[in-house]
């Protein structure tokens, strides 16, 4: 940006520049407050005494939401399964395990 003839730069501390794919991510610190039982269950969770915190917690994050949501048409054959069930149109767990002998 210039201003009068005179350029102005916005300086951001960076912790770390990452290459990945050839994409350029940029990684700014930051610092969060944790009670130390906290910080010790999410040491508990690291893949290995390497993995960053930021690792740790994306890879809980990917597990816990799910990129892909339900079509309108799985849900709404989940919605009739239901019905179905609550209507007396299915059979017994136990039934169908007897059946094919498991």
């Amino acid at each position: 940006m210039t201003t009068s003839g005179r350029r102005d730069t916005l300086h951001i501390k960076l912790s770390e520049i990452l290459m990945s794919n050839s994409n350029l991510w940029i990684v700014m610190a930051t610092t969060i407050q944790l009670h130390p039982e906290t910080k010790s269950r999410l040491d508990a969770l690291k893949m290995h005494p390497g993995e960053s915190y930021d690792e740790t917690l994306n890879r809980i994050m990917d597990a816990l939401i799910d990129p892909e949501p339900l079509s309108e048409e799985t849900l709404q054959r989940i919605e009739e399964s239901i019905a179905d069930m609550r209507a007396g149109r299915g059979r017994p767990f136990e039934e169908y395990v007897q059946e094919r002998g498991l």
